[in-house]
């Protein structure tokens, strides 16, 4: 069936679905086990078992396995087993680390997918765009993605942009009446919405007629979801480093096997002590130890209700030196009240909090009746241009659609106005609000055909095109002096904090041109509204903290400047000598000349979404690393430009989130610094289990490289290299990706871009730490070896036994940029159970006599462990008390 050429009703019959009541939960269900999940077919998974395999394909693991071979094949039977375990437990080990990761991000795909917006037995509802199924009746705005091909029954100066399907980037105009051509390609079908493409203008609803892969998208194959992995810049500077430290171990192995051999070992033994060393000394499990403390660090995250679509966006979170934030909704509460009215040229003043209809209106301490001239026309006015619903819920009101189009419908609902009243009125033609207009009007007829025009929106704009306005006495001629008292009747409302909407009107004759350039001027201008968005509790103490990390905190609005101003000063945002710029001084300033006061301005007032842009670049310019929030399409090039591109999971648009690097699901500022100090905290973390697998591998190396120059037997055998390698390593390094923040995490300053993975000092942690464990271990070795050198498996139980007990003690040093001293150990209890379960597995391997053969191992006395404990804790203790 060709559905562009069907009357709304046919659709509405063949779907069985009615525009005003859409469809049940019954029939959603039914549909959607018919027609399955809308979503597209994407590129077949990995399989698990190839995954696990890939464990394995790594050079190092390959040689190993060959010498294993040939150690089976010269009767080296329990060794041979012992490190064929070894093997699969690592590679068991990377397998689940890795399907953690893939799990956490595929969770993280599917928490940001788009939602759409259908009504469901006569209420509209959010649900994930999956879910959307034939027959829904679907709500799309400027700046959604369209969820499934659709019918639209209803366009609003609807355009979309679907160059997705056609290559044509020039959006097109949207209607709702039938096409009677036949064999229409999909460009020419205007009366319908397909999947995918992006709505760029006004608004509409329709009526779902295709999902999944039988819309325009599935048919002509085009995959919405990209599947290609991406590395994040640290995991490519690991990578890098990477190779570099396989080029020093194997140099490092190489030359202990060649000492080893000129010294008379056996090349066999050394050759596999060699290959097990390299294998212990490559940190193979780092790339897959970083990408789940990501993926950890972005679950946290979504606790706090920040949600990172690019994990990317985490390290750079680090960095953050300029926070630019909407107010609306992100600094308030985003709950309009209408708390003052001016109309006849007095302030009425309005009672009630929130949503919540019931209220009155004052006059100098005098209720007024809700016949007091003018006011209920204009409340009238308000709620008939609106596109916002009031909806009781458990008792409580709110608002589905716009908080400012709410309050309007609350502050009509407070004198009487009942929403059957305002329904009445047919609308002809709605010009929807956008950011550069900075007004919505409705063009509507009343119960008696008398047509006319209702406009809204702000009082700078509308004042200018109105050439009456009403007072007591009826409309009037307006004057130079009557614009002066609304303008300080509006300077008046924006000192308070107030937003200010004005209403105006227009009769017109059925006969004009329903064209926004001509309809709205000469207006009668009514009154103002001003209402309250008041602050979040949690925000001053946020943008406080955000000071003391060195971030400074810039609020972007488009109310009034002396609003802005007010509202900045009570969130303690404002220094004294601190700018406010508006958005026509943006307008004559340059980016460079922007750039030259930008450090000064810490609120950026009536501006439009394009100015963003041009406060992103000048910050940047500046050398900041700059974090900017949007909801809107208009904001998606700045999100896309900025550093860190913030989108507000509530109010925002299916483009605007696309376009981010993180989504507030809550829209809140104090959000955005959580999320600071989560990223800030894991980029930490990554470095601790660094220092930590790095210093340990280099302590391992050394012991050795001291045993060859020294000409000493074997202090290591290799099956214990590899045990040290899984166990010791492997499980605290986890835990250390757990860690909770430093107390001072957040009164450090940002983070340079440009520092290496070895700034501030941690080469140099690495390689001190390195050489005393490696050092304490040889002198374990010696101590023992030398006074029984007819025992070298006890010599080689102590060194063993020293290596694993000195990086364990190691780990908690690892927790501090300070001092071991600096953190109460019990804080990470993960860690501590990582190092139980570490500890507890070599006590098995000492004294379990079935494995000490196999590990090489004897049983250790008291004296043995006070010599150990001694040792081992040196490292520790040498550089506990310092910073470096």
């Amino acid at each position: 069936m060709k559905w562009y050429q069907s009357d709304v009703d046919i659709v509405e019959q063949k779907l069985q679905v009615t525009t005003k009541r859409g469809l049940s939960e019954k029939q959603v269900e039914k549909r959607r086990k018919q027609f399955g999940p809308n979503t597209l077919e994407s590129e077949k998974k990995t399989s698990k078992w190839l995954i696990f395999l890939k464990q394995f394909q790594d050079f190092m693991v390959l040689v190993l396995l060959a010498a294993t071979l040939i150690a089976g094949l010269l009767g080296e039977y329990v060794d041979a087993i012992a490190i064929m375990v070894i093997v699969l437990v690592n590679g068991f080990l990377g397998f689940f680390q890795e399907q953690k990761a893939e799990n956490s991000l595929a969770k993280l795909k599917e928490m940001s997918a788009p939602v759409a917006n259908v009504m469901r037995d006569g209420r509209w509802e959010k649900v994930p765009s999956s879910e959307v199924v034939v027959g829904d009746v679907v709500r799309v705005k400027s700046g959604d993605r369209i969820p499934a091909d659709i019918r639209i029954t209803k366009s609003n100066g609807l355009e979309t942009e679907e160059s997705a399907l056609t290559g044509e980037s020039l959006p097109v105009a949207k209607h709702a009446s039938a096409i009677t051509r036949d064999a229409l390609d999909p460009q020419d079908q205007v009366n319908m919405g397909f999947m995918g493409t992006l709505a760029t203008r006004g608004s509409g609803v329709g009526i779902v007629v295709a999902t999944g892969m039988d819309t325009v998208m599935g048919q002509i194959a085009s995959l919405m979801v990209n599947t290609k992995k991406t590395t994040t810049p640290l995991e490519h500077k690991l990578a890098e480093l990477g190779k570099i430290l396989i080029v020093i171990a194997l140099l490092l192995t190489a030359l202990v096997v060649v000492v080893g051999v000129y010294q008379g070992h056996p090349i066999y033994n050394m050759f596999l002590a060699g290959v097990s060393l390299a294998v212990a000394a490559i940190p193979e499990g780092l790339p897959a130890i970083v990408t789940v403390a990501l993926s950890l660090g972005v679950q946290r995250m979504i606790r706090k209700k920040a949600l990172v679509r690019k994990l990317s966006a985490v390290e750079t979170l680090g960095c953050a030196s300029v926070i630019c934030s909407d107010k609306t909704g992100t600094m308030t509460e985003n709950q309009m009240t209408v708390k003052e009215v001016f109309i006849n040229g007095k302030n009425l003043y309005v009672t009630g909090d929130g949503y919540d209809v019931q209220g009155n209106y004052f006059l100098n301490d005098k209720k007024l009746d809700p016949d007091y001239p003018n006011l209920e026309s204009m409340l009238l006015y308000g709620a008939i241009c609106n596109n916002a619903a009031l909806q009781v819920k458990q008792g409580k009101y709110l608002v589905d659609g716009d908080p400012t189009d709410g309050a309007l419908l609350v502050a009509a609902r407070k004198i009487g106005i009942s929403p059957q009243r305002h329904e009445n009125f047919k609308i002809v033609k709605e010009f929807p609000f956008d950011s550069d207009r900075k007004r919505m009007s409705m063009v509507v007829e009343d119960e008696n055909n008398l047509r006319f025009l209702i406009t809204k929106g702000a009082p700078d704009v509308l004042l200018p095109r109105s050439t009456f306005f009403l007072d007591e006495n009826g409309r009037k001629m307006l004057r130079t002096e009557d614009k002066d008292k609304i303008d300080d009747a509006i300077n008046g409302m924006a000192q308070k904090a107030l937003r200010t909407i004005a209403v105006a009107m227009r009769p017109i004759s059925k006969d004009t041109e329903l064209n926004a350039a001509i309809l709205e001027r000469d207006l009668t201008f009514i009154g103002l509204c001003g209402l309250m968005d008041p602050p979040r509790k949690e925000v001053k103490a946020a943008i406080t903290e955000c000071r003391q990390a060195g971030i400074k905190t810039v609020m972007i609005t488009g109310d009034h400047v002396k609003t802005a101003r007010a509202i900045a000063q009570n969130l303690d945002l404002l220094p004294e000598d601190g700018l406010v710029l508006d958005g026509q001084q943006l307008n004559q300033m340059s980016v460079s000349e922007l750039e030259e006061i930008i450090d000064q301005v810490y609120v950026f007032a009536r501006v439009t979404p394009e100015h963003k842009l041009k406060i992103v670049k000048a910050f940047q310019e500046k050398g900041h690393i700059v974090a900017m929030t949007g909801d809107g399409v208009n904001d998606a090039p700045a999100i896309k430009a900025s550093d860190i591109g913030i989108s507000m999971g509530r109010s925002g648009t299916d483009v605007t989130k696309e376009a981010s690097s993180l989504v507030l699901m809550d829209d809140n500022f104090a959000t955005i610094k959580a999320a600071i100090n989560e990223g800030r905290n894991i980029y930490e973390n990554i470095r601790k289990f660094i220092r930590y697998l790095l210093a340990s591998n280099v302590g391992e190396i050394l012991v050795m490289l001291f045993a060859m120059v020294l000409a000493l037997p074997l202090p290591l055998v290799p099956v214990q290299i590899l045990w040290v390698n899984l166990v010791t390593d492997g499980l605290p390094a986890m835990a250390l990706g757990l860690d909770q923040p430093e107390e001072d995490v957040m009164r450090r300053g940002p983070r340079n871009p440009r520092e290496g993975v070895f700034a501030r000092g941690l080469g140099f942690k690495i390689i001190s730490r390195g050489i005393i464990i490696g050092v304490v271990t040889i002198i374990a070795f010696m101590l023992t070896y030398q006074g029984n050198p007819d025992n070298l498996v006890y010599g080689q139980t102590i060194a063993f036994t020293t290596l694993v007990m000195a990086q364990l003690i190691h780990v908690f040093d690892c927790r501090s940029e300070n001092s071991v001293f600096a953190r109460n150990p019990f804080e990470n209890m993960y860690l501590v159970l990582a190092v139980i379960s570490s500890l507890l597995l070599l006590l098995v391997v000492i004294y379990w006599e079935p494995l000490q053969p196999i590990f090489h191992t004897t049983f250790l006395g008291v004296r043995d462990w006070m010599l150990i404990l001694v040792l081992s804790s040196l490292p520790t203790v040498l550089f506990g008390f310092t910073k470096k």
